[in-house]
This record gives structure tokens, sequence and C-alpha cells, in this order.
């Protein structure tokens, strides 16, 4: 994938999301409110995970959710990596699954994170994700 390699280059995790929400914003007509990206290096098999979740939750959010506005923050700090993608589109029922949430789970899970999708019907969704900090350790000296 062109995006892992870019991070590879040194790119960063930060810099390839900016990337990716200006062009998926402007070819969806859905505004991104960033609210927080990791100043720090993220170890590049963590930074690939989570920039597949970012995308994947991002395509539920076009395809899905009817939203004008979705809403990301991703933070590195002392427990771990935290990540929020929120939408105020019309939601789901709760229990819903379907191939997009089993693949974020999966691209969180195999790097020791997990995640929780929390939908409420009518008023949209909120995708959370966390790393621990204990991961991004181990996957930095790896």
């Amino acid at each position: 994938m062109a995006e892992q390699r870019r991070m590879r280059e040194n790119e960063g995790l930060s810099q390839l999301l900016r990337d990716h929400l200006t062009e998926w914003s402007e070819r969806t007509g859905i505004t991104v409110e960033v609210w927080a990206l990791p100043e720090q290096k993220v170890p590049p098999k963590v930074a690939d995970n989570v920039y597949a979740t970012v995308r994947e939750a991002l395509d539920n959010v076009a395809r899905h959710s009817g939203a004008r506005v979705v809403s990301i923050a991703l933070t590195v700090g002392r427990t771990g990596l935290r990540l929020t993608v929120s939408d105020g589109g019309r939601g789901f029922e709760p229990g819903t699954t379907g191939r997009g949430i089993v693949a974020m789970h999966a691209y969180l899970a195999e790097i020791g994170g997990r995640l929780a999708v929390n939908p409420v019907p009518g008023a949209g969704t909120t995708v959370s994700g966390f790393v621990p900090a204990e991961m991004l350790t181990r996957y930095a000296e790896a």
C-alpha cells in the first residue's frame, strides 16, 4: 500500500492522516473537524493499522451515516494511543455489525488494541479505539 510506504519513509501518521482527511473531505463533501493528531512518531505497524481503522471508519461515514460533519481525534499519551471518529449522522441500531466494523476490530486487535462502536439511532455514531502503551513500546522495539 502506497500509504504504508510513505509512512515508512518518515512522513508519519499525522501527515498521512491530514492528507487523507483533506482528500476524503473534498471527495465526499463531508466536513472534517480535526481535534487532535499526535506530534510524536508512532511505530509503523501501529500506524498502518490505525490508519486502516480510520479509513474504514470514514468509509462507513460516507456510505451509511448521511452526516455532513465528522470529527476525529487521535492522541498518544502515557497510557497509550486513543482514537475517536464521531459523526452526527443517522446512526444505527446497537448490536448491528457489518464488514467495516469487523475489519476495524481486526485492525486494532492485531496490534493489541480494542475498539468500541457506539451508535445512537437518529443521532450518529462514535468509533473509539485504544492501543495500550506497552504495545506501542513492543512495536517500536520490533
